[in-house]
């Protein structure tokens, strides 16, 4: 009698193709692997798939999975990458507004941020004696993203990102095109014609944007490395306003993205990292706090605390109580 093979279907598992039993479910597929469903976080087509459901979603043909283990307090290689650079901490931090460089980098320090946001400001040629921020923060320790904040067209911030390729040799700058001064929202039309242009002149351009995610996907086309919409206006600690267009930015990009403006304390930070975010930028939230120091150590620990959450998959969400404890047998 001939023996009938089983059916198998092509997926792709952590980068890779992997052939598995069709009608399997992500469970038989971490056991067929010799790890235990319960130690594990799994995402399936960029959602995560929570441990109670393991059992239930069956895998299918052409699926995209990514299994990772847990690991305790933060340990373990979780680095990200943009434009080929691989960084630890996914915080990066502003230099406004603090009362001097010395506080600025105090808290740099205490943030663990490795990438610090620089505004490109003419030199003042009546004070040439007044500190640098370079004398406080050493660019060659904690790398330099050229800003253009305060630039409201494109030709202002294609001028402005040219001048610091020649000061200090960047390329990889944020650009930031506003519309206008009261709300500080990102001009789009302005912000996709300097992207265009920067990337052609081999900068490597983070784009600050709108929460709109084909706005986001047309960077995206256009050059941009990082995709950095704002979670409220610039400044306002109002916290991510828009949670679901950040969520489908994230599901839609194939270059970091990184909430950028309107976080305001710790769990704002940790929320953008819930939604799958690759970091976190801010400024006012540390600058403006009254304890700054204190505050950036906080803002460390709340996008660690984000993204360990992301990583390990939150329990889904029901319309009625769930008892923890069993009802049955009670006296």
């Amino acid at each position: 009698m001939k023996v009938t093979e089983m059916a198998e279907i092509q997926i792709r598992l952590n980068g890779d193709d992997h052939k598995f039993a069709a009608g399997g479910s992500i469970a038989d597929l971490v056991r067929s692997l010799e790890l235990d469903p319960a130690k594990v976080a799994v995402e399936r087509n960029r959602e995560i798939v929570t441990r109670s459901t393991l059992e239930d979603v069956v895998v299918e043909q052409g699926d995209e999975l990514e299994i990772v283990h847990f690991v305790g307090g933060g340990s373990g290689d979780d680095s990200w990458t943009v434009a080929g650079r691989t960084f630890q901490s996914r915080l990066i931090v502003g230099t406004g507004k603090y009362k001097d460089f010395a506080e600025n980098a105090a808290a740099v320090e205490a943030s663990g941020a490795e990438i610090v946001t620089v505004a490109v400001r003419r030199v003042n040629v009546m004070d040439r004696n007044q500190p640098v921020l370079m004398d406080f923060i050493d660019p060659k320790k904690t790398t330099y993203l050229p800003n253009t904040a305060g630039c409201f067209n494109a030709d202002e911030a294609i001028r402005t990102l040219r001048l610091a390729r020649e000061a200090g040799g960047w390329d990889l700058v944020k650009l930031e095109v506003l519309g206008e001064a009261k709300t500080l929202y990102p001009n789009m039309r302005e912000t996709l014609e300097a992207t265009e242009v920067l990337a052609k002149e081999g900068f490597k351009p983070m784009v600050y944007c709108v929460d709109d995610p084909i706005a986001a996907k047309q960077l995206e086309d256009a050059g941009a490395v990082a995709i950095m919409p704002l979670g409220a206006p610039i400044g306002s600690g109002l916290g991510i306003q828009n949670r679901v267009t950040i969520r489908l930015i994230v599901e839609g990009a194939n270059v970091p993205v990184l909430v950028d403006a309107g976080v305001g304390t710790a769990s704002d930070a940790a929320v953008a990292m819930e939604l799958g975010c690759d970091g976190v930028l801010m400024n006012t939230a540390i600058a403006e706090a009254k304890e700054p120091v204190r505050m950036a150590r906080a803002m460390k620990l709340a996008v660690e605390a984000g993204r360990e959450a992301y990583l390990s998959g939150r329990m889904g969400r029901r319309m009625y109580a769930d008892p923890s404890s069993p009802l049955s047998g009670l006296i």
